[in-house]
């Protein structure tokens, strides 16, 4: 079964009605950015951060999967498919994908602020706030404060690495719904092999090598083309 390899923006996600990430002028649901999404932002305002995070949540209980998340669960049928995606959301997973890697965090866990290696899916019983909300007075089962599990600007990308291994496994690389100017997330199809099949799904793409397949179309317009494309 041959690797196919799917690196995902917030383009896939803007057709479930979830706003992409910095819209216009540097903000994000009328939030500077770096207000919101940054290291030094969260030292300055933690509880500002919590709340902004919350209110993410509840917006995304209401979202679902498009089209295009579905697409790429019906090409497991005949493809072995690893997604990599930027999206913080869960949307991928509840369209069914068995194999998702997230370079920026995920929205729905939180994690220790004292120990990284411990995160916690939400709601969470092991938490002393119950539900999708926590505060700077959350805890976690060894009394220590969390934070939410999302890679904030002036932070390392932890799975980066994992990220262009798999890259470099694919026999089909995909991109879809992404810019292609935010670092590292771009580098991965520069890690897909030569003799690779590559395509790139966006309705406004950007400037890419002569070798890639453009498909100038949205997410679930482009990944049913795709599924097209690939049954020949």
């Amino acid at each position: 079964m041959k690797n196919l390899v799917v690196s995902s923006g917030a383009g896939i996600s803007a057709e479930s009605g979830v706003k992409t990430f910095r819209d216009a002028d540097g903000l994000w649901e009328n939030y500077p950015v770096m207000d919101v999404a940054s290291h030094d932002g969260f030292l300055r305002d933690p509880a500002l951060i919590h709340n902004f995070y919350n209110m993410l949540r509840a917006k995304m209980v209401n979202a679902q999967p498009n089209a295009a998340h579905y697409g790429l669960v019906e090409l497991e049928k005949y493809f072995n498919v690893n997604v990599i995606t930027q999206n913080v959301d869960d949307l991928h997973e509840r369209a069914g994908s068995k194999n998702v890697l997230h370079l920026h965090g995920e929205l729905m866990k939180v994690r220790s602020l004292k120990d990284e290696s411990r995160v916690y899916k939400l709601p969470c019983d092991e938490l002393t706030d119950k539900g999708l909300e926590t505060s700077v007075d959350t805890r976690d089962p060894y009394g220590d404060p969390v934070r939410p599990h999302i890679v904030f600007f002036q932070e390392a990308v932890p799975n980066i690495e994992p990220a262009c291994e798999l890259a470099q496994q694919a026999d089909i690389f995909v991109v879809i719904g992404t810019s292609l100017v935010v670092y590292p997330a771009a580098s991965l199809l520069h890690y897909a092999p030569r003799n690779a099949e590559v395509y790139y799904i966006d309705p406004r793409p950007s400037a890419v090598p002569s070798y890639v397949h453009v498909i100038p179309k949205t997410a679930t317009e482009g990944v049913k083309e795709l599924i097209e494309i690939l049954s020949k």
